[in-house]
């Protein structure tokens, strides 16, 4: 069974690739695996949902969320699949579609 894999900035964009994935597309979700793109716990590299600022009334943006790299989904899927996973990887924006 092949094996994608794509960096995302946030681990919004990480988690809703997955929700793609897993929802429409039916690949098993214990053949996804989502983590930090190093050692360190991370949430992306950018900011974003309740570390981001939001419109008024809003607390202000949080200074201490944890953007140590990107967040990285990898998945072992079917042949057949592979075109979808690429696709939902790029569209929710993944820095390398990875290779099969």
């Amino acid at each position: 069974m092949p094996t994608l894999s794509g960096k995302f900035e946030t681990r919004r964009k990480a988690e809703m690739a997955v929700e793609r994935l897993v929802q429409e597309h039916e690949i098993d979700r214990k053949h996804v695996q989502i983590q930090p793109e190093g050692t360190e716990n991370s949430v992306g590299d950018e900011a974003a949902g309740s570390d981001a600022t939001s419109g008024d009334p809003s607390p202000l943006a949080r200074g201490d969320a944890a953007l140590e790299g990107g967040i990285v989904v990898t998945v072992d899927v079917q042949d057949e699949k592979i075109t979808k996973v690429r696709k939902a990887f790029k569209e929710f924006d993944a820095q390398s579609g990875g290779k099969a």
